[in-house]
């Protein structure tokens, strides 16, 4: 099976993948609709949804080749959710900011920027 192919599998069946989250004794399914960000804490994980943060159980460059169209990668640590972006804000210092629909913020990295212009058509 080729990368396209997989790729195409993701497409067609993007929606319906779920996800094991855990968070203190509970268990709880995740499907990919729910999160709107991955990002790591503590070498740990966590899938942010409106539900709450959950700890996943699995590696970002795992989960990255599992959600590639639907998700960018914004930073070395982190994965955000395409649709769920709601703006982006510029700092002082000129680092550029995404900030997504629920309120999270988190900074693009030089070595991403052009990335994530090319993956939102900017």
């Amino acid at each position: 099976v080729s990368e396209t192919v997989k790729k195409i599998e993701n497409l067609i069946n993007g929606n319906n993948i779920e996800l094991t989250g855990y968070k203190d004794k509970e268990i709880v399914k995740i499907t990919l609709n729910d999160v709107c960000c991955f990002t790591m804490e503590n070498n740990k994980l966590i899938a942010i949804t409106e539900k709450g943060n959950f700890q996943i159980k699995e590696r970002l460059y795992r989960i990255e080749e599992i959600v590639y169209d639907g998700f960018i990668k914004i930073n070395q640590s982190t994965l955000v959710k395409r649709i769920d972006i709601e703006r982006f804000e510029v700092s002082v210092g000129g680092a550029l900011m995404v900030v997504l629909k629920n309120g999270y913020k988190d900074y693009v990295s030089r070595r991403q920027l052009k990335k994530v212009k090319e993956r939102l058509g900017l």
